[in-house]
């Protein structure tokens, strides 16, 4: 049912798929704590399993029941009634029926809704067919590569839960994400104008310290496969120009056509595109709706100490 890991027989992450499923399929809420333990309880690990960690000293075994499941959540075969608790969907209770032999990542991520979650066509972001690390990149380029990979299926998360959230939540997110990037002026100030009657902007910030030069922003919360058009950008310039604006930024959680693209080449308003891959690469460098997890420190020899 499971499969073993190269040294202590632990379970690999999708090793851990089939079991939580079978731990829900009592229809009960579990709680995540409550739910790690006796997932470990039903595989049986071992007190050395349980008693591993990482480099960081994180919970081996922790860390790869999250991973499944943030992998069983976007395929909607579980769901979170509330934060930290978790519960089996219909959906869930046939994919167990279904692979009575257990479920794989291949299974896993053929399900419509993991794929919906994770569009393979869409300009924004995508998720990459899993990988080892490269056994012979330098130490450091595999550290990279591993970071890279968090932050990709962090990104895909963020998009997920941009769009779940009502209009209104974008468009603070993108505001604080500005002025997390340093635009606000002295007094890091942005005003949210969205509404019925925002005149075609949602919200404005200063660009300089005393507040004479303005930034008016758009945000749209689109799904995947809704494109951003030259209409729409045609529109959002003729609101600068309606509030004697030269500078603008459209932001969407979709992607831009490359007329839109092509469009604001070709203007003399100066107009910023920034689509959803961009949008979530931008909040993960400036920590807007996440949280470091994990900080590493690597070393080398100090030179200087032996000379």
């Amino acid at each position: 049912m499971t499969a073993p890991g190269p040294v202590s027989g632990m379970p690999v992450w999708y090793g851990f798929l089939t079991p939580v499923l079978e731990v829900l399929a009592d229809g009960a809420t579990w709680s995540k704590r409550d739910l790690h333990i006796a997932v470990f309880d039903h595989i049986g690990l071992t007190p050395e399993q349980l008693e591993e960690t990482l480099p960081s000293g994180k919970s081996r075994a922790d860390n790869r029941i999250g991973w499944a499941l943030s992998g069983l959540n976007r395929a909607e075969l579980v769901r979170r009634p509330v934060r930290a608790t978790f519960v089996i969907t219909d959906a869930g209770r046939q994919m167990l029926a279904a692979h009575p032999n257990g479920i794989n990542e291949k299974i896993l991520k053929s399900v419509p809704a993991y794929k919906a979650y994770v569009p393979a066509a869409s300009a924004s972001v995508t998720e990459d067919a899993p990988q080892e690390i490269d056994s012979d990149a330098e130490p450091l380029e595999q550290i990279e590569a591993g970071v890279a990979r968090v932050h990709k299926s962090v990104a895909i998360d963020l998009l997920k839960r941009l769009r779940d959230q009502h209009p209104e939540f974008l468009e603070h997110a993108v505001l604080k994400l500005l002025v997390a990037m340093g635009y606000g002026g002295a007094e890091q100030r942005a005003t949210r104008i969205g509404g019925t009657n925002d005149g075609g902007v949602d919200g404005v910030i200063d660009q300089d310290p005393l507040g004479l030069e303005r930034i008016y922003v758009q945000a749209k919360r689109y799904a995947a496969d809704n494109t951003v058009g030259r209409e729409a950008i045609q529109a959002f310039v003729g609101a600068l120009h309606g509030v004697g604006a030269a500078r603008g930024v459209f932001i969407t959680t979709s992607q831009f056509s490359q007329g839109a693209r092509d469009y604001v080449n070709n203007i003399s308003a100066r107009v910023i595109l920034i689509d959803g891959q961009r949008l979530t690469s931008l909040m993960i460098k400036y920590h807007i709706g996440v949280q470091v997890r994990d900080t590493f420190t690597v070393v080398e020899v100090d030179e200087d100490y032996f000379e």
